[in-house]
Order: structure tokens, then sequence, then C-alpha cells
């Protein structure tokens, strides 16, 4: 039986409750973050607890903690749900309260806050050795998602209908540029360049997705973030989708055509290989 945090206490999951009139439960008024523990070791947990920060200040919704505050909350589940020091996704979610309801903000806030973990399982490894399919689809979202908004209706669906179609992911674009995935970031790598859509409003600044940009960085690959139109997605000789939990999938067939020769590419094997050693390295405690 797991252990969650909600609004103080620590208890099973069975037992956790929520007010029925719960903002986020009417109103989706709440954000989230998704943070993976490795050997008992929180991945970036100060950029994460930043991208909460200004995910708050973008619904206007104060922090109900400081990073201090946080990191104990958070370091307690992991400690509370470790089993054999078993990698975890730690999931939090803030939200403006229980209130009569009403669209304008209520007067008196008092913030839900809900912290639970679950294992992380291993990324299959016939998805590492063949790659998964993913389908491109029209951006049907909401102008700022580089708020990480408990809403995820349209992620879901654009997600759903990947999985109709065969396909782990879909590859959403605006006026024909690349935005990300319905639930990652996206890559490619095109003339030997590894490229990522610029940071914006349209897309959620992903804590994978900085880490693989410094990870390049220090290996003096050549790796920039720039504007990626849907030709140059299709050219693209490797495609990769990465997130907190999945972190770097290759894309092998996008809307049913091959990608590259339709094998993972070897750039992406060396970047997955140099993710690994900096995984490795954070278990033992000498990374962050």
């Amino acid at each position: 039986m797991s252990t969650v945090y909600l609004n103080g206490e620590y208890l099973p999951a069975e037992e956790a409750k929520i007010s029925v009139l719960d903002r986020g439960f009417v109103f989706a008024d709440g954000v989230y973050e998704v943070i993976p523990a490795y050997g008992s070791h929180l991945l970036r947990l100060e950029q994460h607890l930043q991208r909460l920060d200004d995910s708050l200040d973008g619904i206007r919704l104060a922090n109900p903690f400081d990073h201090m505050q946080w990191a104990a909350i958070l370091e307690e589940i992991v400690k509370l749900n470790s089993e054999n020091n078993e990698d975890l996704s730690i999931y939090l979610q803030v939200t403006r309260g229980a209130a009569k309801r009403d669209h304008a903000f209520p007067d008196e806030i008092k913030q839900t806050v809900f912290v639970m973990a679950t294992p992380m399982s291993a990324v299959p490894a016939e998805q590492l050795e063949n790659g998964v399919a993913a389908i491109t689809h029209d951006d049907i979202r909401w102008r700022y998602c580089h708020i990480n908004s408990i809403a995820l209706l349209p992620n879901t669906l654009m997600r759903q209908v990947a999985r109709e179609a065969g396909a782990a992911e879909a590859i959403l674009y605006r006026d024909d540029q690349v935005t990300e995935g319905a639930a990652s970031n996206v890559f490619i790598v095109l003339n030997g360049r590894i490229l990522t859509p610029r940071k914006d409003e349209c897309l959620l600044p992903g804590i994978t997705r900085d880490l693989i940009l410094e990870i390049a960085a220090d290996s003096g690959l050549d790796c920039q973030e720039a504007d990626i139109s849907m030709q140059m997605l299709r050219e693209a000789e490797e495609i990769w989708v990465t997130s907190s939990t999945k972190e770097i999938l290759p894309v092998t067939k996008l809307d049913g055509q091959a990608v590259g020769n339709g094998k993972p590419g070897p750039v992406w094997r060396d970047m997955l290989d140099r993710y690994q050693q900096y995984k490795d390295k954070l278990r033992t405690g000498a990374a962050q």
C-alpha cells in the first residue's frame, strides 16, 4: 500500500480524500510536476521546483511552500515508498483548493497539496531495440503550454488518437512548426545536428529536455534550439521524444513511414549512453 502526502498528512493512498468542490476537480484549476527518483535521489529537484514556481505564477496561485519545505516533503515520500532502492516517479499537484463553484477566484484560498509515488518501470527493451511509432497531429491545446496545467484533456485525446493508430506518441505542430509531443519534448537529428524546438508558450520546458541539451554541450555535440518545420521533421535522420518517465525514446516510424533507416540511430545511442552514465552518478549522489 503506497503512502501519499495530502495537506500536511502522510497516509495510505486509499485513505486520502479531497472535497468534491475542489477547484482542481471542478475547473482543473491547478498545476503539477513529475520528478523521477533514481536510487532515492530526486532528479534535478531545484529545476523541477523552479518550474513549479513558474507554473503557479502563471495561474496566479501562491506556492504553499518554499523549496526547502518541498524538498523535505518529497524526500519523505521517497523514503516511505522506496523498496529495494527502486526507481520512483513522484507526482505532485497543487490546486486552488475547495470553494463554492464560481469561475472567479475565491477570496479565501487554502491550496490543496497532493504528492504520490509510483514505481518507475524501465523502458521496455523492445522499444530501445526497435524504437517506437509516432503520428503527427495538429496542436489543439491552449496558448499557455509552458504552464504545467492539470487541464490535460487535449493531451489525452491526442495520445488516444496515437494509440488507436498503433503509435506511442503524437508529435504536435502549429502553423507548420513542431511544438512537442502530447506528453513529451521532441528532438531531431538532421544533417548530423541535434535540434529541438525553442522554448516559448507553445511547449513545456522539459527538465529532461534541458538535461539532454546540457549533456550534449558538455560532450561537444552539435545540439541547438531551433525552429523545426514539418518538412525538417519528415527529413530527419533520427527523431527522439523525451520525458521524465520515458527518458529518451527513438521514433523509428512517423505516420507509417520509416524514420531514417527505420532503426534507432547512432546519435540516439550515444546520447542514451551518456544519459545512463548521468543516472548512474545520480544514484550514487554524485550528480544533481
